[in-house]
């Protein structure tokens, strides 16, 4: 019988310690799904201070709305931790972010921040990827998001020019014959970018939207998206999803510049865009 009651016992104690470290284990994992930025409007918001360390909503009533002690406990966490910035960048930043005179705070209806897609798709039944990037615009009475730019290898493959190569031109006395030589031009279809001016430059938009209309191209799925904000004066920052089991988690930034003129502003846009 004491033999029962010691094993009953110790069953009793194994299954109470097992017990409670399943409830700590689900009390650690809830808080690291509070502390996770699981939504774009959820870091927009405390990035703002419109939401308390709770998750709770705050709105303009509210004591704790918008206040620079609740900001300056959020946006240290709104960083990517594992993206190896360095500290005193971004403490200016966030100096700059709660300055009392003249606080920064995102709008995401007028600031000027851009959707990067990542996608797949099929073009003339082989897989590719490219890269989409959508504003907001405002449309009637509300915003949707617009298609600005694309960026896809094969569609500039196909456009590329070779300005070494001066042999493909339309002679200079051709107006003398009615320009009867362009027949000469288009015979050899691709090389028909090479009679173009030296400053052409491709609409990849126009030619992504015409092979999409044609049914040569076919959306297959989303690999990944990121967002890019150039929406303070000598700052930007981009923002990435981060899905793992840590606090550190969800919709951070992941990468900040900050910009000494607009020109160097204008070089970083163009490398978003690859443009260059």
């Amino acid at each position: 019988m004491r033999f029962l009651l010691g094993l009953t016992s110790l069953f009793f104690f194994h299954f109470v310690s097992s017990q409670r470290g399943l409830l700590d284990e689900m009390e650690e994992t809830e808080k690291m799904l509070a502390a996770s930025t699981k939504q774009v409007n959820q870091f927009f918001r405390r990035f703002n201070g419109e939401e308390d360390k709770k998750g709770k909503r705050l709105y303009q009533k509210d004591r704790n709305f918008q206040s620079t002690s609740l900001r300056k406990e959020y946006l240290p966490n709104l960083f990517n931790q594992s993206a190896g910035f360095e500290e005193p960048l971004i403490k200016a930043f966030i100096k700059r972010v709660i300055d009392k005179r003249n606080p920064l705070f995102l709008d995401r209806h007028k600031n000027d921040w851009i959707a990067e897609v990542n996608a797949n798709f099929k073009y003339q039944g082989k897989l590719v990827s490219g890269l989409m990037y959508l504003r907001l615009e405002q449309q009637g009475q509300g915003y949707a998001w617009v298609i600005e730019d694309v960026s896809f290898d094969f569609l500039k493959s196909e456009m590329k020019k070779n300005l070494d190569d001066h042999s493909y031109f339309i002679h200079p006395m051709s107006h003398e014959l009615d320009f009867m030589t362009l027949r000469k031009a288009f015979q050899k279809e691709k090389n028909a970018n090479q009679y173009t001016s030296k400053s052409f430059t491709p609409d990849y938009l126009s030619l992504f939207l015409y092979e999409i209309q044609k049914e040569n191209l076919v959306f297959e799925t989303i690999k990944n998206v990121k967002f890019h904000f150039f929406v303070f004066d000598h700052w930007y920052f981009s923002l990435a999803n981060f899905n793992r089991s840590e606090y550190n988690s969800g919709w951070l930034i992941n990468n900040l510049v900050q910009f000494e003129n607009s020109e160097q502003k204008r070089q970083m846009k163009d490398y978003i865009y690859d443009k260059n």
